[in-house]
């Protein structure tokens, strides 16, 4: 899971770019081999970018089924003799990959990276052709979930199937990230594990190296001058660093932790590993970083733009964080998915702390009778798949100080006796992997009670009273918001952090005195729910919900999508956005004040 980073020792090329592209309306691509041979009757596709939105055809937005991309690339002769891995760093939902017209892996899960050996199927000092079969659909078995729906009756004539999901986003698909070609020596680093540690000006740093060689390991910890500060031999230990420098939003010192394998009268492998030192701390109340009290100062977000879907852009990304910084923001939640790791690589620069959830969304009805962890929905095939993306998450963000906590699910049905046990077989994993960092669950606003909250460091609340429920009752927001707040810190006495709260608001619409959709509406229930945070004593953050405005599927009560966010979905700031600006902005300047 190493991010693909070049070296004297190891290559990468970036596949990005116009590929082919074809859609498999009869489901026919796959038992026909339409891998063996160029694609024909395609059209472009960009990568990375989900293929929904590229097209003016209906079809193509709102397909069901296999797709195929391709695309050909050199491969040096100087390559042969070396390892070289193709990695996806996603693939929306399912994916079979070929090489040459040779199957070179597959795998399921739409938001995590994965690879192969493709060494023994390029040609080398030639061109080489590269198919992907991608496949869209949900079912209650995968992660998300999700019912393939099929009508033809009285009520729904006409023949036609549906994606049932029961997330509030947009089934974007395709390959979202960047695809790599990665040349490294055939015996070299595998894997790179390490967890810090930072107390009064003394960090420490320790590793575990995965080696497919038996050679000689050395570590070398190199400051922002690239000057060694620590030093060692061997696959594993601890650097400890005194006078260190910490790690933390207004302060993301990175140090470079750079491996190396030798063996003798060579060095056959380095691989260089941004790192931040840090310590983190939960109690009853508080969420420690480095010792002190953080404050969560942040949004829900989703990665979705215009055009481009859920694709990663480098453009979009950017401006994202100059907005969060903008605000006054800390954090955000990887709402509902993981995001690309370009996007956790620059928050570790930034100094933006990160919720890393896992795509467990959608694990629920809107109707609490109707039962969600029984067996053919939410059972012992989607707890395997659940466990395995929690794995993968784990593997591939454990190193990245900007991740302070792991978020398992979203809005499941925890008040369901059977969630017990599988939320302690899904958290009894990450414990296993991580048993560093926190996690928690986003609580669903659907029932109060919880039969897994224990199992949980913090707890995280999505609530939207005077929305959902009591529409149009702004003055009952606050009351009700601090009776739900007192409930779960008697019940549980654990840390509070209201990961959703808000409303939908359209752009210039104004509205006095307030109503749905209008921005002033957005911008007073804010305010009423930030009065009950402030009063609570176990709430150590705010995350609004949303954002930008985000894409979702057709809906009577969605207005070409969700309009929850603070800013429209090309980033330009409503009422709300300057509203919390003002505040956290405050908040940010009076712990500069106390540092100080």
């Amino acid at each position: 899971m190493l991010y693909p980073r070049e070296s004297h020792s190891r290559e990468v090329k970036d596949l990005s770019g116009i590929w082919r592209f074809k859609t498999d309306h009869e489901g026919r691509g796959l038992t026909d081999k339409w891998f063996m041979k160029a694609l024909t009757d395609t059209m472009p596709m960009p990568v990375p970018a989900s293929y929904n939105d590229i097209t003016q055809d209906i079809g193509v937005r709102d397909f069901i089924g296999d797709v195929f991309y391709e695309t050909s690339f050199h491969v040096s002769s100087h390559w042969q003799g070396k390892k070289v891995l193709l990695r996806f760093g996603s693939a929306t939902h399912k994916a079979v990959v070929f090489v040459n017209g040779r199957e070179a892996v597959r795998h399921q899960g739409g938001f995590l990276p994965f690879a192969a050996d493709v060494s023994g199927l390029l040609e080398y000092g030639n061109d080489n052709r590269l198919t992907i079969c991608v496949n869209n659909i949900l079912d209650w078995s995968s992660i998300p979930p999700g019912e393939l729906k099929k009508f033809n009756d009285d009520a729904h004539p006409g023949d036609y199937q549906v994606q049932e999901t029961y997330f509030d986003f947009f089934n974007y698909a395709g390959l979202h990230r960047k695809v790599w070609l990665y040349a490294v020596p055939s015996k070299g680093i595998d894997d790179i594990r390490v967890e810090t540690g930072y107390e009064n000006g003394l960090g420490w740093l320790d590793y575990q190296i995965s080696s497919s060689a038996e050679s000689r390991v050395t570590v070398v910890l190199l400051d922002t001058d690239h000057r060694p500060v620590a030093e060692a031999n061997g696959a594993s230990g601890r650097l400890s660093i005194v006078d260190a420098e910490a790690w933390e939003p207004g302060h993301p010192y990175l140090y470079r932790f750079r491996v190396s394998t030798h063996t003798p009268g060579a060095t056959d492998d380095v691989y260089t590993l941004p790192v931040g030192l840090r310590s983190i701390k939960v109690t009853s109340k508080q969420f420690l970083l480095n010792g002190k009290a953080f404050y969560f100062r942040g949004v829900g977000k989703h990665e979705d733009s215009d055009i481009r879907g859920r694709g990663y852009d480098a453009v979009t990304m950017v401006k994202d964080f100059n907005l969060l910084h903008w605000l006054g923001a800390n954090s955000f939640r990887t709402a509902h998915y993981p995001y690309a790791e370009e996007v956790m690589n620059f928050a570790d620069e930034q100094g933006i702390v990160i919720i890393d959830e896992v795509p467990a969304v959608g694990m629920h009805f809107f109707n609490p009778d109707q039962a969600v962890f029984t067996t053919n929905r939410v059972d012992d095939k989607t707890l395997a798949n659940h466990i395995q993306s929690v794995k993968d998450l784990i593997a591939r963000d454990r190193n990245h100080p900007c991740v302070v906590m792991w978020s398992l699910a979203n809005e499941a049905a925890t008040y369901e006796d059977a969630s017990l046990p599988y939320f302690e077989s899904v958290v009894r994993a990450a414990r296993e992997l991580d048993p560093q960092r926190p996690i928690t669950l986003a609580h669903a606003p659907v029932k109060e009670e919880c039969k897994v909250a224990h199992l949980f460091d913090v707890l995280c609340l999505n609530r939207y009273y005077s929305w959902y429920s009591d529409s149009g009752h702004l003055e009952l927001v606050e009351m009700q918001a601090l009776k739900s707040l007192d409930y779960w810190a008697k019940r549980w006495n654990k840390p509070l952090l209201i990961s959703e709260f808000g409303a939908d608001s359209i752009a210039g619409l104004h509205a006095d005195p307030p109503v749905m959709f209008s921005e002033e509406y957005q911008v007073e229930l804010i305010r009423a729910m930030l009065k009950a945070l402030d009063a609570c004593d176990h709430v150590i953050g705010e995350q609004v919900w949303n954002f930008a405005d985000f894409a979702t599927k057709q809906g009577i009560t969605r207005i070409i999508g969700n309009r929850k966010g603070i800013f429209t979905r090309q980033r330009q700031p409503k009422m709300a956005a300057h509203f919390l600006r003002q505040r956290w902005q405050a908040m940010q300047d009076k712990e500069d004040g106390d540092e100080r």
